[in-house]
């Protein structure tokens, strides 16, 4: 079996990663950005950090902002207009995943126009050019959308999320710099934590993980688990660790695929405009149950990764378990909300199982689940 790792051309990882930008434009000989990121980023000053940059060393920009918290056909179709009215020649994309997701979108299209159609993109899109030449710079530690060949749109018309993985759309270069991230605010902070925790662990049990990604996998697991509730607490160390973690994740399962832990939280993140890496957290431990008993021993190692003691002397049944209550007990440290009672609806349940059944993330789940499997596990959040 033949295995593909895909990766940044390069990256920059640290406090101060972010002052790299003005040399890497230089370098690129390039004129002039189209600066995505959103409004929130803009008002709260966190994109300035990237401006002040720019506008310091003369360097041309135009912003596009119009990005929702899960970017949209419309909103990416927006995107495309804005490049080509600013004559950019390259993006930075500022921002946690709906900023990384919306860029890259954005960048594809541009150099294959026979994708405008931004639904074509679904799936393995067969584009033929490299996107558009884009720095990533991210302001949340979960997404890890710098490193990933994947990006998620929501069809506001269908009332569906679809995820696109194309090798073309991976940003050339990735700032990962966790003073970028600093003024997350707690809720923020533990969902995008606990999304990262979501990607190593489904990550590690899907159908296609293998050595070298399982090596990720595992060290993102062990980092999240140590310093996610440090993050939590704006500790300087925490903030760097998950920094870090987040991007190790990515690194793994961007080449291996998800589980359905990702296809539910779409769907609900598509019909209650629900904040992803909560949907997520919430889920990851009702379908790591449901998973257990396809995933061999690798669940002994989700445990010891999350610090539980006495593992070697456990039962499979014991260590499963206990991996599963260590994810929910890190949920619970950091706020996660338990269930979803007054949001979920029984009569959306068929709705949302469907959709997330044909989601890009199901076949790489270690179970074949069916819809009326799915529609069971969201009724335990009712």
């Amino acid at each position: 079996m033949v295995n593909r790792i895909v990766l940044n051309e390069v990256s920059y990882h640290g406090k101060g990663a972010v002052k790299e930008l003005v040399s890497i434009v230089n370098k690129l000989n390039a004129k002039k950005a189209l600066v995505v990121t959103d409004s929130d980023l803009l008002k709260f000053k966190v994109a300035n950090k990237v401006t002040d940059l720019l506008d310091e060393n003369n360097l041309e920009y135009e912003i596009f902002s119009d990005i929702q918290p899960n970017p949209t056909i419309t909103n990416v179709k927006n995107g495309v207009k804005a490049f080509k009215d600013s004559n950019a020649d390259y993006i930075i994309a500022i921002g946690g995943g709906s900023s990384m997701d919306t860029a890259k979108a954005i960048g594809i299209i541009i150099n294959n126009p026979d994708f405008d159609d931004v639904r074509s993109l679904e799936g393995e899109a067969e584009t033929k050019n490299p996107a558009v030449t884009t720095i990533a710079i991210p302001t949340t530690a979960g997404t890890a959308a710098e490193v990933t060949i994947n990006y998620v749109i929501t069809d506001e018309e269908r009332k569906r999320k679809f995820v696109c993985v194309d090798t073309h759309d991976i940003p050339n270069v990735a700032l990962v710099d966790p003073d970028m991230m600093s003024s997350m605010p707690k809720g923020l902070t533990a969902s995008t934590g606990m999304d990262a925790l979501t990607h190593a662990i489904e990550g590690y049990i899907t159908l296609g993980a293998w050595e070298l990604t399982d090596m990720f996998h595992l060290k993102a697991i062990e980092l999240v688990n140590d310093y996610l509730r440090d993050a939590v607490e704006n500790k300087a160390e925490g903030r760097e660790k998950m920094a870090l973690a987040q991007y190790v994740a990515g690194m793994g399962f961007s080449n291996v695929g998800l589980g359905i832990a990702h296809s539910m939280a779409h769907s609900l993140g598509a019909l209650y405009g629900l904040a992803h890496g909560v949907c997520c957290a919430m889920l990851l431990p009702i379908v790591m149950e449901y998973n257990k008993d396809f995933t061999a021993e690798k669940y002994k190692y989700i445990a010891k990764a999350m610090k539980v003691e006495n593992v070697d002397s456990m039962t499979t049944e014991e260590y499963r378990n206990a991996a599963i209550e260590a994810v929910k007990k890190l949920s619970s440290d950091v706020g996660i909300p338990k269930d979803l009672k007054g949001t979920l609806k029984e009569e959306d349940i068929n709705f949302l199982a469907t959709s997330a059944f044909n989601d890009a993330c199901t076949p790489g789940n270690p179970r074949t689940p069916t819809v009326e499997e799915i529609e069971e596990l969201y009724r335990i959040l009712l």
